[in-house]
């Protein structure tokens, strides 16, 4: 994949923002059974924009997680690669499980912000990738 670290260094807080309003508003179509609505949005890297939300299953191995949800729409938009996610759940130190890392690390690589926010009047927690899998295989 030809990773663009350069336009990432670039993302605004602007677009950052962009990403969790978007994520915020796709967490209201969650589908649980438990206590947790997620949103994910992302930016790939031809500037479009892809959400994604929760969507739980009776047979809990089943479940679809926000972020997995937001990558699989962007792959199936066209685009392989992108630089940026913002998850939102109204819930305290919430970030990615490992497996939706594992789908953060192949479709965004190392260099691709992910960020965290649990209240829409708070700041993101903004992260590299490879800051919260720093021994990821290449």
């Amino acid at each position: 994949m030809n990773r663009t670290p350069e336009f990432v260094a670039l993302l605004s807080d602007r677009q950052l923002a962009e990403l969790a309003r978007e994520a915020w508003k796709v967490r209201e179509h969650a589908f649980i059974l438990g206590n947790t609505r997620v949103g994910a949005a992302l930016r790939s890297n031809d500037g479009r924009v892809f959400v994604g939300c929760n969507v739980e299953h009776k047979f809990r191995s089943h479940d679809v997680h926000a972020e997995v949800n937001a990558i699989a729409t962007m792959v199936a938009g066209g685009p392989k690669e992108f630089h940026a996610i913002v998850i939102v759940a109204a819930r305290q130190r919430f970030t990615p499980c490992g497996g939706c890392m594992d789908w953060i690390m192949q479709f965004g690589g190392p260099d691709c912000r992910v960020a965290f926010h649990s209240d829409p009047e708070e700041s993101l927690a903004v992260y590299r990738a490879h800051d919260l899998m720093p021994f990821y295989p290449s």
